[in-house]
């Protein structure tokens, strides 16, 4: 499971830095550096901890599709967020409360919370298959 949030990186000859800004994801997201490497590392600092507020405050969140092009770079979300992004979001489009799929899954609700957030989320093989099995989605190729 890879998520990655475009974002549109330019160099400003004004300012003598490089602009990021990530349109269709959060208006008013933008950050800076002065190179473009550092630029990338400030989108991804960025990103982090947008994503954590919004799950930290219990928002669904939409990854807009990623964008080619020129200027156009895609910021890749570790693993643990992104799984607990997915959970989250699939999680409120079954129209499910973390109650319910907790009972679905047969644990009690502390036990799932933890799966939804990225610093205590370590699911199981057999957690991510009954996940599979709850949602009707593949996670697993095996």
């Amino acid at each position: 499971m890879k998520t990655v949030i475009p974002c549109k990186i330019s160099y400003s000859k004004t300012d003598k830095c490089w602009y990021v800004e990530s349109p269709g994801f959060y208006d008013g997201y933008i950050t800076y550096g002065d190179s473009l490497d550092e630029a990338k590392n400030m989108a991804v600092e960025a990103t982090r901890g947008l994503l954590e507020s919004y799950l930290e405050h219990g928002d669904k969140v939409t990854i807009p599709k990623t964008v080619k092009g020129r200027g156009w770079h895609n910021i890749e979300v570790e693993p643990g967020l992104a799984f607990a992004l997915w959970l989250r979001n699939t999680r409120l489009s079954h129209n499910m409360s973390l109650a319910d799929i907790a009972e679905k899954m047969g644990v009690k609700h502390n036990v799932y919370q933890k799966l939804e957030n990225p610093k205590t989320a370590n699911p199981t093989l057999k957690t991510l298959k009954k996940l599979e099995l709850i949602f009707g989605e593949e996670l697993l190729a095996i």
